[in-house]
C-alpha cells in the first residue's frame, strides 16, 4: 500500500467514526421528532401504502424469477458495498439493487418495471433491493446507519420450516410469510438466521420515518451527508460496474441465442 492509499484509508476511517458518532448523537432527537412509536418492530398495518405492494407480491415474485435465471451473476452484498464485508461472506448473501439512498439504478429498475412502479408509491423511498440469503447462513448482529428511516421486508421465497428462518431485532423475533410485510427500525441491533436447506428471498426497502418538521430537516441533512461519503460513492461505482458487466453478458447471450436460432 502506497503512502497515498494509506492516507486515504486513514481519512476514511476518521470520517466513518465521526459520522457514526454524529448519527448516534442525533438518534435521541429523531426519537423525539418521530410520529411513530419508539420500538424495534412496527405493525405493517400502520403504513397503508404497503397494502398495494402486498396485493401485487406475485407480480414482484415473477420479476424475481427472471432475475434468478442469472443468479450466478448476481453479486454478493460486499461486492457492491465493501462496508458490508463483516456481515456478508463468500456468495451466501446476494443482492439486486434497485434504489440506493433515493437514487435509482436505471438499468436494474428497467429489468423490474412493475416492482419499480410499486416502489415509487412508497412515500420517502430511500433504498430497495432483493435480498437472497443462502441456506445455513447467519448474518451477524449489526445495525443500520441512521434512525431517520424505517425498513420493510416483503416476503417472497420463504423456507417451509419458517420457525428456523428468522430475524432478531432488539428483543423481538420476526419470521416471514410470502406476500406479507414486516416493518422494523434497523437502527436497533439485529441479526438473521437461515437454519434451513432453502433460500430465503425478500424485497427490502427503506422509507423515511414519519416525523415532525425538525426531524424531516435532520433527515435531509443526514441523507445529504451520506451521499458525500465513500460508503455511498463506493457502492454507487461498484453497482455501475456490475450493471455494465451484466448488460454485456445479457447482450452476448441474446446474440448467441439469435445465431443459434438462425442455424436451425
Amino acid at each position: 500500500m502506497s503512502w497515498l492509499q494509506a492516507l486515504t484509508a486513514r481519512r476514511r476511517r476518521i470520517v466513518q467514526r465521526s459520522g457514526r458518532a454524529l448519527i448516534k448523537a442525533s438518534a435521541d432527537l429523531v426519537s423525539r421528532q418521530s410520529l411513530v412509536a419508539e420500538k424495534p418492530v412496527h405493525d405493517a398495518r400502520d403504513f397503508p401504502f404497503l397494502a398495494s405492494i402486498e396485493e401485487n407480491w406475485e407480480t414482484i415474485d415473477s420479476e424475481l424469477t427472471i432475475l434468478l435465471r442469472d443468479r450466478g451473476r448476481l453479486p454478493p452484498f460486499h461486492k457492491i458495498s465493501p462496508d458490508q464485508k463483516y456481515i456478508s461472506k463468500g456468495e451466501s448473501w446476494k443482492v439486486f439493487i434497485l434504489y440506493g439512498f433515493g437514487v435509482p439504478s436505471t438499468r436494474n429498475c428497467a429489468r423490474c418495471p412493475e416492482t419499480s412502479r410499486l416502489l415509487r408509491s412508497v412515500p420517502g423511498l430511500q433504498s430497495a433491493w432483493f435480498s437472497i440469503l443462502a441456506p445455513r447462513y447467519h448474518i451477524p448482529m449489526h445495525r443500520g446507519i441512521t434512525k431517520t428511516v424505517l425498513r420493510a421486508h416483503l416476503g417472497l421465497r420463504i423456507p417451509e420450516r419458517r420457525d428456523d428462518c428468522f430475524m432478531q431485532v432488539g428483543d423481538c423475533r420476526l419470521t416471514w410469510q410470502p406476500g406479507k410485510s414486516v416493518v422494523f427500525d434497523d437502527f436497533y441491533r439485529h441479526e438473521v438466521w437461515n437454519n434451513t436447506d432453502d433460500e430465503r428471498i425478500v424485497l427490502i426497502f427503506d422509507f423515511n420515518r414519519p416525523m415532525r418538521p425538525l426531524g424531516n430537516l435532520l433527515n435531509k441533512l443526514v441523507m445529504s451527508g451520506i451521499k458525500r461519503t465513500a460508503y455511498f460513492r463506493d457502492a454507487q461505482r461498484n453497482l455501475k460496474d456490475w450493471d455494465e458487466q451484466l448488460e454485456s453478458a445479457v447482450m452476448t447471450a441474446d446474440r448467441l441465442m439469435e445465431e443459434l436460432a438462425d442455424r436451425t
